[in-house]
């Protein structure tokens, strides 16, 4: 692509929902400069070097589905298609810590009426009750839409929802629970292929994106922390980057796309929801090479975690991560507690024994955005009547729970509305064909 004298467009934040911006406003030609005031982009879906186990890890784990649109075209843009593995047919595994039961759902076609690819004990007229979701009242919570117990909701509804969420079932929204199911479980087995970062988060989403966004003549000025908008009027006119002045042009534009606390404070009275639960993720190494790690029973680099502590196990090489959400009280018990209270997950998951091994936990006390339906009807569009400035984030309205697919979906909003193209995405405007991704299987 060749570049063009053009406007800048400022944006604060290179998380997901930054990037995703940069990248589509690069490819309209527009030049972008990202400002963060950490090291390195990808915000909070990033990996890094750890020292105590000599291995390089996602800060959190995350588990996109192949019904993510906007990520896929995402990911297509910044020449990046290989960079997830699609498992097929999908298969989520499970395993009841209390008494060693192990299930494995299979979804798509005539699945709801084979009793092997279905939750134990449950029936096909069971999951009819997800579509109660996409029905609900904007005030009603997944609990009130949701049949409060039996099999589904101990096995798949629960584990599922708070995780997804990032909070108690009774107080996360059942109308952005029900978008997940609406992109993904109920349009079929093409839609809910796990996808795995096998390098890593940073190696899949963001090194590819920096690395096309400076190749078409975009910047990134990371360590470069944005603590002021100058404003006259409707229009922002300067940034404070550091403490020092950069003027916003007549013709530049302006994406303020950090989390909902950041974005407040730099535009006092902004409409935002509340900070969200903790989500605390441990990362411990199993073995001195990755040749000597264990494997989950079928293969599988993943699996689902029922009535313990923790929610979800990833094994990469020879370190296995867990996930726990909703975890404000563990995320203030220290980390040898945290870390203790979770091996015993892992080591029950994977028939290990002995001491903890090394281990990383990593706290996110402000993972998500609350996701209550009251904090959701405070969560801004894109324009909010600055001529300007556009907002991105999970946090902002895109119709999804605060998710990696929300964050980029968010950024291509952003970048639509600067560019007159109005909730339009990637796909959309035809800039980007579809694509085969790597493929593991078949299991």
């Amino acid at each position: 692509m060749k570049t063009h004298s053009a406007p800048t467009v400022h944006i604060v934040g290179a998380g997901l929902a930054g990037l995703s911006a940069a990248v589509r406003l690069t490819a309209a030609r527009r030049r972008a400069v990202l400002y963060d005031g950490a090291p390195q982009a990808g915000g909070r879906a990033r990996s890094f070097f750890d020292s105590t186990l000599g291995r390089t890890v996602d800060n959190g784990s995350h588990l996109a589905l192949s019904g993510n649109r906007s990520l896929l075209s995402y990911l297509e843009a910044i020449g990046a298609r290989g960079s997830l593995t699609e498992l097929r047919p999908a298969a989520f595994p499970f395993l009841d810590l209390r008494n060693g039961e192990r299930w494995t759902l299979r979804p798509g076609g005539l699945w709801l009426f084979d009793k092997a690819r279905r939750v134990p004990g449950s029936r096909p007229a069971d999951y009819l009750s997800a579509l109660r979701t996409l029905l609900a009242a904007p005030s009603a919570s997944i609990a009130d839409a949701l049949p409060p117990s039996g099999p589904l909701h101990e096995r798949l509804w629960h584990p599922l929802g708070v995780s997804v969420m990032n909070g108690a079932l009774d107080r996360s929204s059942a109308r952005l629970f029900g978008a997940v199911l609406r992109e993904t479980l109920l349009r079929g087995e093409a839609a809910c292929r796990p996808l795995f970062a096998e390098r890593g988060l940073s190696a899949a989403l963001v090194d590819p994106a920096v690395s096309w966004l400076e190749r078409n003549g975009s910047t990134l000025r990371l360590g470069s922390r944005v603590d002021g908008l100058e404003r006259d009027g409707d229009r922002i006119t300067a940034l404070s980057v550091s403490g020092m002045r950069v003027p916003v042009g007549p013709a530049d534009s302006v994406v303020l796309a950090a989390p909902a606390w950041i974005s407040s404070r730099l535009l006092p009275g902004l409409p935002a929801p509340a900070a969200g639960r903790a989500i605390v993720n441990a990362h411990f190494r199993l073995a001195e090479s990755p040749s000597d790690a264990p494997l989950l029973p079928g293969g599988l680099p993943f699996l689902g975690l029922v009535g313990g502590t923790a929610e979800w196990l990833f094994l990469r090489g020879d370190v296995a991560s867990v996930t726990v959400s909703d975890a404000d009280a563990l995320a203030d018990r220290p980390a040898e507690a945290v870390a203790a209270r979770l091996w015993t997950d892992v080591a029950s998951a994977l028939n290990l024994d002995g001491p903890v091994p090394p281990v990383r936990i990593v706290k996110e006390k402000r993972a998500t955005p609350d996701q209550a339906p009251a904090e959701m009807a405070k969560r801004p569009g894109s324009r909010i009547g600055l001529e300007n400035l556009v907002l991105a984030g999970d946090w902002t309205e895109t119709g999804l729970p605060a998710t990696l697919e929300a964050a980029i979906r968010s950024g291509e909003r952003a970048a639509g509305a600067l560019l007159g193209a109005r909730g339009t995405t990637f796909s959309r405007l035809g800039l980007f064909p579809a694509f085969t991704l790597p493929r593991r299987g078949p299991i």
